[in-house]
């Protein structure tokens, strides 16, 4: 909506004949904010299929479903393949995990800055509640309590126009 407002703004703005001349620093000033916009949808973007990975792999933990399809709605390539091997070698072990990460992601970076096709994405992600459980007693696996660990991902623009995570990389507990 912010956008359509931009662009209503700007049509009631169009110059005349005797404010061409005035007209010429506030064209100058159009074209950062369309690229503004440009870049801030797709930092939107990028932070929710950031945000959407996590909730699709927290969910899948719930069962430890290493196939869930849900798993390639968000994620692609080596962070695909993590959260697959992940869930499978809890499955293999017989854990399954209970609650739901708190995040906090930010993002710290976009190539191109004007109109990017890869943001990178800093977290302090909060796992205190979402822990580790044996399925075949229901007792707490994890012998370490989560924590603040720091997060670092790579969200890239498919060919598709979408906005999937490539890679993340999940630091240990207290590094943030």
């Amino acid at each position: 909506m912010v956008a359509l407002a931009a662009c209503t703004s700007e049509a009631s703005n169009t110059p005349t004949a005797e404010t061409s001349a005035a007209a010429s620093p506030t064209s100058n000033v159009v074209a950062p904010t369309t690229t503004t916009s440009i870049a801030g949808q797709a930092r939107a973007e990028a932070l929710a299929a950031y945000r959407g990975m996590w909730q699709d792999f927290a969910q899948a933990g719930h069962t430890s479903d290493w196939q869930s399809p849900q798993l390639g709605r968000y994620a692609t390539g080596i962070a695909l393949t993590n959260l697959s091997r992940g869930l499978y070698a809890d499955h293999y072990n017989g854990l399954v995990t209970k609650g739901e990460p708190v995040l906090s992601p930010r993002v710290t970076s976009a190539d191109p800055a004007d109109d990017p096709a890869k943001i990178v994405i800093t977290d302090c992600g909060d796992s205190t509640h979402w822990l580790k459980y044996r399925t075949d007693n229901g007792q707490l696996a994890d012998d370490k309590p989560g924590g603040h660990q720091l997060i670092n991902a790579i969200v890239e623009k498919q060919v598709d126009g979408s906005w999937e995570v490539t890679d993340f990389g999940v630091h240990d507990v207290g590094t943030c």
